[in-house]
């Protein structure tokens, strides 16, 4: 079930992806960068891809579970995620799933696409075989998703509301508990689908456009909709990400023995002007995930820290992609209290940096003990990289699977348990996880994808 809702997970990126171009089309189309009808322009397209959510992760999730991200997936997710909001509708209009719609027909129709692909039917029905088959099963489904949802969906709503409700009656409780809760399930991969109930479907907010009233669901829509008590669940991750995180780095970076400063400096600023500029915080945090647990519990705790602080000061602010620094400037207009940020950041930087450092003096952490790690790691071209991963993977006969999110190179192989992690660290790996036996991520930054795609090429498929 970890490895299924880790795949889940992963295919969520697809339709995050195309978030930031639509918040920085709504941010020009606010009236203070651009005006009259060149804002209206901007301000359209950015609503068309927010008012499209459900749509959009119906087709994202379908494609990015297909095992060849085929376009029959994509067509089916699609095509379920109309039928169902339709039967909805007919059955009982009140009922607003927002993107969980898409969530749910974006894994059906991924599902079915990689059990139906290669189907036979008879001779006379044979034009409806294989990938054309995909898009009638999930059609089928989507009218029974539709009619359960219709009856039934008022109840999984009512959960979601206490739960939501729950965090939000906390107050800066709350905050601190999502805060946390993010940062421990990274390593699962399951963070996307916590994200996914407190961005993308927590909370209402009704707007006017061309005289036809909508309503934006969750934190992160409703920020760009025009909400002006939207943003309390990312505000608080713009200290730790642009100042709390390098801040760890150079608690570690002091902890390193003089003669590996150099290596280890490069690298260790690399990350950290990754997480500070664009708000991707993987490469830093997997570095002492697995070989330093204590450091990211308390990363997990001061981001917890962070969130609520950010709430008890007011601190309102959002992001289409992260809370780097980017999305900090590009939004800093539509934000409340946006200043605050900063001394809240040299605050958490101050807290980071001692608490990290002290931790490290404690409990003797060394990471880069192993000479592998940084001193013999080393970049390579992408064919090149790809063979000693494919090698160091048992070879092509043992890789069944290869896919990909933002950071994470995601293979499935006959068996993992035989791969040796220090394999990996040599080409470059910020470290590895393995959900199951058959199951092996490696951390590789956001040359991820790329790295895929040079394994596939390789591999001819």
């Amino acid at each position: 079930m970890v490895s299924f809702l880790q795949k889940i997970g992963k295919a969520l990126m697809t339709p995050i992806a195309v978030l930031p171009v639509a918040a920085l089309l709504l941010r020009f189309g606010f009236g203070d960068i651009f005006t009259g009808e060149t804002a209206e322009i901007m301000k359209a397209a950015g609503e068309a891809v927010f008012n499209n959510l459900d749509l959009l992760f119906g087709i994202g999730i379908a494609y990015g579970l297909a095992k060849n991200h085929d376009g029959a997936a994509a067509l089916s997710g699609a095509l379920g995620v109309l039928i169902a909001k339709d039967v909805i509708h007919v059955i009982d209009d009140s009922v607003k799933m927002g993107v969980f719609i898409g969530i749910i027909m974006g894994v059906i129709a991924g599902t079915l696409y990689n059990r139906f692909q290669n189907i036979a039917l008879p001779e006379f029905l044979g034009f409806f075989s294989g990938k054309r088959f995909v898009p009638i099963i999930t059609s089928i489904c989507a009218v029974l998703v539709g009619v359960l949802a219709g009856y039934f969906w008022h109840f999984a709503q009512e959960g979601i509301d206490i739960f939501g409700n729950a965090i939000i009656g906390l107050q800066e409780a709350g905050t601190f508990i999502y805060g946390t809760l993010n940062r421990l399930l990274i390593p699962l991969g399951l963070h996307h689908i916590l994200n996914s109930i407190f961005w993308f479907q927590l909370g209402d907010f009704e707007y006017i456009k061309v005289g036809e009233t909508l309503i934006a669901h969750g934190d992160l829509h409703r920020f760009f909709a025009g909400d002006k008590s939207a943003g309390v669940y990312m505000a608080g991750f713009f200290p730790v990400m642009i100042f709390g995180l390098p801040a760890m780095a150079m608690a570690l970076y002091l902890h390193t023995p003089i003669a590996k400063r150099k290596r280890v400096g490069a690298l260790l600023a690399g990350v950290s002007f990754t997480s500070a500029l664009t708000g991707i915080t993987e490469p830093l945090e997997f570095l002492f995930l697995f070989s330093a647990p204590p450091l990211f519990g308390l990363h997990a705790l001061l981001t917890g820290l962070s969130m609520a602080l950010a709430q008890y000061l007011g601190i309102l602010h959002g992001f289409g992609f992260s809370a780097g620094l980017i999305d900090y400037l590009i939004n800093y207009k539509l934000a409340a209290k946006p200043l605050l940020i900063i001394p809240l950041g040299l605050l958490m930087a101050l807290l980071y940096f001692t608490l990290s450092y002290w931790l490290i003096k404690l409990l003797h952490i060394d990471l880069f003990a192993d000479e592998l790690q940084v001193e013999e790691k080393a970049l390579f071209a992408e064919d090149d990289e790809a063979k000693r991963l494919i090698e160091a993977l048992g070879g092509r006969d043992n890789i069944i699977d290869t896919d990909a999110c933002i950071t994470r190179l995601r293979m499935k192989v006959e068996d993992s348990s035989k791969l040796l992690d220090t394999q990996f660290t040599a080409l470059g790996a910020s470290g590895v996880i393995r959900p199951d036996s058959q199951t092996i991520q490696i951390v590789l930054g956001t040359r991820a994808e790329k790295v895929a795609e040079a394994i596939k090429k390789q591999l001819g498929t």
